[in-house]
């Protein structure tokens, strides 16, 4: 009887409708990687989908039980295991490498089973980022070009390193979750606008010197998928036979089970980055649709949330994960619909992938806690950033 009071009180205090979404998101996701065929060893997606869902919704509900601004006071701690665990990577993690010139060492081994550290410190951001800008705040150094320029500092590191782990997707999501954090954070807009000057400055360097050829590939054949040339069929082959697929379904769908071209595997990685053209070839453009809106429900929500916090800590945790769950889903989007070039980009919640689902369902945890503490402000004492 005391265990289901608890529940009770549990989920009283809860976002139930933001609960609900998610769920729903989570049965729509397993439904399309259990009409995925098995690997060629004959590994089961929707084995470790589940095992990664179940977890990741163990770990929401246990980060929901600390207040995040009890959490967010061991910063240090999350932000050197963070560092290290990068630099870890960078030195002793495991390289995937195709034909198609990508060679990122971005994962690691656990157990037998791979693990891609970057995802986890996307969650670790989301806290370290919010504290500083909350400690900022506290100061009233949050119109200190000084301060600013820190903060930018702050948002490099992990840019910095996923890049030299040849991850640059991931360098992405950071950037656009460190826009949408200070963005929220009330960072004055001229400071954005020298950041995107500087940025459009840069662009020949960056073309010359960062990217390398098969990225450069990418950027050219995206907007010339029809050219029939070695180049195309090369780099473009993923989005010629994503968009073929999405194609196909036409309005409502060939059928789940029964769409030929998912059945023998015509998609490259269609379990993961390109799970949209699953749907599209099964459920037709009404299942694309409903992915869609659920992920709009669920950023909606999000921000709902953040408007309501009660401090700056927890509506920038908030703004982390809506910049992360955002951005995955317009470059993922893009990269199907043949408007973005493919840059490795899950889409958040339906992609194949242990590490990224666990720990998106941890970012979805610290969403779901800043608004089960909203009113628990003056029970907690914040300690000022040394």
């Amino acid at each position: 009887m005391r265990a289901l009071k608890s529940i009770f009180s549990y989920f009283k205090r809860a976002d139930k409708f933001y609960w609900l979404v998610m769920l729903t998101i989570s049965a729509y996701s397993l439904l399309l990687i259990r009409t995925v065929p098995a690997d060629s060893s004959g590994k089961s997606y929707f084995a470790t989908m589940m095992l990664a869902v179940a977890l990741g919704y163990i770990g929401a509900v246990l980060f929901t039980l600390v207040d995040y601004r009890e959490i967010a006071n061991f910063w240090y701690l999350i932000a050197g295991f963070c560092v290290f665990l990068m630099l870890y990577t960078l030195r002793f993690g495991l390289a995937v490498t195709n034909t198609g010139g990508i060679n990122a060492k971005a994962w690691i081994s656990l157990g037998g089973t791979t693990f891609q550290p970057s995802e986890l410190v996307k969650i670790g951001f989301m806290v370290t980022f919010a504290k500083h800008l909350a400690a900022l705040e506290e100061r009233g150094l949050l119109k200190s070009p000084l301060h600013i320029l820190l903060l930018a500092c702050h948002a490099l590191i992990p840019i910095v390193i996923v890049h030299l782990q040849r991850d640059d997707g991931a360098g992405i999501i950071f950037f656009c979750m460190f826009l949408a954090m200070a963005f929220g954070a009330g960072i004055k807009l001229r400071y954005f606008a020298a950041l995107f000057a500087v940025m459009g400055v840069s662009l020949p360097l960056a073309w010359k010197y960062v990217l390398a050829d098969y990225q450069k590939e990418r950027l050219l054949v995206a907007y010339h998928l029809d050219a029939d040339t070695a180049s195309a069929l090369q780099y473009g082959w993923q989005q010629i036979q994503g968009r073929t697929s999405i194609g196909s379904g036409g309005l409502w769908g060939r059928g789940l089970f029964q769409s030929p071209r998912v059945n023998k595997g015509l998609v490259p990685v269609q379990q993961s980055d390109f799970i949209f053209s699953v749907a599209g070839e099964q459920l037709g453009f009404i299942g694309c649709c409903a992915m869609i809106l659920l992920l709009l429900l669920l950023l909606w929500r999000t921000l709902r949330i953040a408007r309501r916090s009660p401090d700056l800590l927890g509506s920038t945790i908030c703004m982390g994960f809506f910049g992360m769950v955002a951005s995955q889903m317009i470059f993922n989007l893009g990269m199907c619909l043949d408007l973005l070039p493919v840059m490795g980009v899950t889409l958040p919640f339906f992609s194949y992938g242990g590490s990224s689902a666990l720990c998106l369902y941890l970012g979805f945890g610290l969403v779901q806690n800043v608004h089960m503490h909203r009113k628990d402000t003056d029970k907690v004492n914040l300690r000022r950033q040394a």
